[in-house]
């Protein structure tokens, strides 16, 4: 299993930005998806954006299209999430995941279809 470790999170006020990071300890294959979930005290993990490793398509959650971006970098082995118009509701702890799955597989929604996670980055948004 490729190790995976977030860095970027803290603390921004509502309308601020932060990229958060994950790097891989190894190149994905192409057909693996990479994913970002997170998770806010008292509630359950929740899907947030997926990206085709080779071909880089995505797809996001309702609650971040728009705001959030999801890329990555091949060269680095490491995975984006851009995230701008931050809202108090954003504030969770953010962690990366990988899977073998192709993206194409669907459900990329699902935290049960990945194997790999990170250890989690915590954002916090104030009002």
């Amino acid at each position: 299993q490729v190790q995976l470790v977030e860095s970027g999170g803290g603390l921004v006020q509502a309308g601020g930005s932060l990229r958060l990071s994950c790097v891989a300890s190894g190149r994905p294959s192409n057909s693996s998806t990479m994913a970002w979930f997170r998770q806010a005290p008292g509630k359950e993990r929740e899907f947030v954006a997926a990206i085709s490793w080779g071909l880089a398509s995505s797809f996001y959650a309702d609650s971040v299209k728009g705001r959030f971006t999801i890329s990555r970098d091949n060269a680095k082995n490491t995975v984006y999430l851009q995230m701008n118009s931050l809202k108090p509701t954003d504030t969770a702890a953010y962690y990366c995941a990988g899977r073998t799955l192709s993206f194409y597989s669907g459900r990329q929604y699902s935290a049960d279809t990945y194997a790999s996670w990170g250890q989690g980055t915590q954002v916090t948004v104030s009002s």
